[in-house]
C-alpha cells in the first residue's frame, strides 16, 4: 500500500482496521469480512441482504481513492471509486442494509450501476424480462435497421429463446442459459442490412447457415439450440450463486 496516498491506512494498520475506526466515527455499525485473495489489500463489507455477496472494497494503486464492488446472484451490479473512507462507510452501510438500487443511486449518482441492477436481485426470471424490454426499446430506437427490430421480434415470440438472456454484440442478438457474465451463448443471430441473417454458435463465430428472412433464422437457432437448455438461471458458467 502506497503510504503517499494512504498515510491513515499505513497508520491505522491496514484498510479494515481504518474502515473500521471510520465507521466508528461516523456511528455506522458495519461488519467486515475478508476480502479476495487475489486482490491486494481488498476487505469485504458483510451483508445480510439475500443474494447479495460482501461489498468488495480496495485502495486504487495509482492515487487516493477506493474501488468498490457489490455483487448479486453473480452479477456486478454497482461498481466505481469513491475518493474517502466516509464514502465507503456510506457505500457499505447502503449495500448491507439491502437498500434497494434506485435508493442507492440517489445517494451514491457517482457509482456505476448495471442497467437492470435491480431486476437481476430479483432474481433470473426478472433480469431476463428486463433484459428483452431492453432489446425492443433498442430497436424501437434504430428505425434504419428494421432487421434487427425483426430478429428480436422473432426471437421473443418463441418460448424457448424467450426464457433465454438476450444480448447484442455488433448487433449480433445472443441467447444465453446464464444471466451473469461470462455469458454461456447457446445460439445466436446476426442480421444485416437487405434481408441476410447467419446464425451462429456464438456472437462472431461458429457458423450455422444463413437464411433471408428472421423467422427462418430463429427456426434454425431454435433447432440448434441443445434440448437440455432451460430458462437461463443466475450465475455464470463456472459461478455458483
Amino acid at each position: 500500500m502506497n503510504s503517499e496516498f494512504y498515510p491513515d491506512l499505513v497508520e491505522a494498520g491496514g484498510l479494515a482496521a481504518a474502515l473500521e475506526r471510520s465507521a466508528a466515527d461516523l456511528g455506522v455499525p458495519l461488519v467486515l469480512v475478508p476480502g479476495r485473495n487475489e486482490i491486494p489489500d481488498a476487505v469485504g463489507i458483510a451483508t445480510t441482504a439475500p443474494g447479495r455477496l460482501p461489498l468488495l472494497v480496495f485502495p486504487r494503486a495509482d492515487a487516493r481513492g477506493f474501488h468498490v464492488i457489490g455483487r448479486a446472484r453473480e452479477v456486478d451490479i454497482v461498481t466505481g471509486g469513491v475518493p474517502e473512507l466516509r464514502d465507503v462507510v456510506e457505500a457499505g452501510a447502503l449495500w448491507a442494509a439491502g437498500t434497494p438500487v434506485p435508493q442507492m443511486r440517489q445517494a451514491l449518482p457517482s457509482l456505476l450501476y448495471d442497467p437492470i441492477a435491480d431486476a437481476h436481485e430479483r432474481g433470473p426470471a426478472a433480469a431476463v424480462t428486463a433484459q428483452w424490454e431492453r432489446l425492443k426499446e433498442l430497436a424501437a430506437d434504430t428505425p434504419t435497421f428494421p432487421e434487427f427490430g425483426l430478429v428480436v421480434e422473432a426471437a421473443h415470440a418463441e418460448p424457448r429463446l424467450r426464457q433465454l438472456f438476450p444480448f447484442t454484440s455488433h448487433w449480433t442478438v445472443a441467447f444465453s442459459s446464464c444471466t451473469g457474465r461470462r455469458y454461456r451463448t447457446e445460439v445466436a443471430i446476426a442480421p444485416y442490412h437487405g434481408g441476410q441473417y447467419f446464425v451462429l454458435r456464438h456472437p462472431n463465430t461458429g457458423m450455422l447457415g444463413e437464411v433471408s428472412t428472421a423467422a427462418e433464422a430463429v427456426a434454425l437457432a431454435l433447432a440448434n439450440l441443445p434440448d437440455t437448455v432451460g430458462p437461463a438461471v443466475a450465475g455464470y458458467p463456472g459461478g455458483s450463486d
